[in-house]
């Protein structure tokens, strides 16, 4: 097994954390995990993007020119990034800010209204956790249960407050992602 993700968004969106939170819980599947990231200087608003490489045997490379699948938050990732993923591998995008599926030729593209599940929550910082729910139900690389448990590994005691909103997200864009099976 190997998976590429490659994940893009704003500054802010919480690509990085979302990438190291997915290369947490590979780790706790025993499996080989590289995590690279990749932003601009600003503290918010600028580019940022990470590929994480999970596989049962050695990574060899931690980037990928062609990942197996995706995870893009905003519009200008979205066009810049989407013709990347492999025939086959999955996209997985935020459409409170991209209103239309790309044409992604031989890919299959998940909409997830991740703005709008954070503030249905009531927690605009749990539109990651969405995305992440979906890509972790629509590839099966992992289980919504192992990116939660990794999620509260990592986040310092004080703010285990969140958690059931975190979870909850989780789950939300999972049930979209099972949805359109």
């Amino acid at each position: 097994m190997r998976e590429e993700l490659f994940m893009a968004g704003i500054g802010g969106q919480g690509v990085n954390l979302a990438g190291q939170l997915i290369g947490r819980a590979g780790m706790n599947l025993g499996l080989s995990v590289s995590w690279v990231p990749i932003y601009s200087p600003e503290v918010r608003g600028g580019s940022s993007t990470c590929t994480i490489v999970l596989t049962d045997g050695r990574v060899g490379s931690p980037t990928s020119e062609r990942p197996t699948s995706m995870v893009l938050m905003d519009p200008k990732s979205v066009a810049t990034f989407i013709g990347r993923v492999i025939e086959g591998g999955l996209v997985v995008i935020n459409s409170s800010l991209v209103r239309e599926a790309p044409p992604c030729d031989g890919c299959r593209v998940l909409m997830v209204p991740a703005n709008d599940i954070a503030a249905e929550i009531g927690n605009a910082r749990t539109v990651n956790m969405a995305l992440l729910g979906a890509w972790a139900a629509g590839t099966d690389v992992m289980s919504v249960a192992d990116v939660a448990r990794a999620l509260r590994e990592m986040l310092p005691e004080r703010h285990h407050v969140h958690m059931p909103d975190n979870e909850a997200a989780l789950e939300r864009g999972a049930e979209i992602a099972r949805a359109a099976r």
